[in-house]
């Protein structure tokens, strides 16, 4: 059986991956998303900002497979800055639970030299399990 492709409308087009693949049994693999916004520009450069945007972006492609935020099962964060991270703690924890509730998958952190974009600060992708 084919996998589907996951685009949320009015999304650019990604340019040589995709946004999402769900399988046929539900599972849904969201690749690294970034802080920027649909037409894939970038409204802050702040870290922060850039987290909240970021845990949009994975909230908009699980819904548009289907699902909610509490279909997600694993979460792999890419940051270049541990420093910042730790030191805003109390606002990431914030700003999660303003997108994502008091859902916490199974995470992983991991600090990176660099991602890809330039300006981005923050990476993070995502496992679900649509219901």
């Amino acid at each position: 059986m084919p996998h589907d492709v996951i685009q949320p409308e009015g999304w650019a087009k990604a340019k040589g991956y995709a946004n999402a693949m769900r399988t046929p049994d539900n599972q849904l693999f969201v690749g690294g998303q970034i802080g920027w916004n649909a037409d894939q520009v970038f409204e802050t450069y702040d870290f922060i900002g850039q987290m909240e945007q970021t845990l949009r972006n994975i909230l908009s492609v699980v819904e548009t497979a289907g699902g909610q935020a509490s279909d997600i099962v694993r979460l792999t964060w890419y940051v270049i800055d541990k420093t910042e991270y730790v030191a805003r703690q109390r606002e990431v924890g914030e700003v999660y639970r303003k997108v994502l509730g008091r859902h916490f998958p199974a995470m992983t952190m991991v600090v990176v030299a660099g991602l890809v974009e330039d300006e981005a600060l923050i990476e993070i992708e995502a496992t679900a399990v649509l219901s």
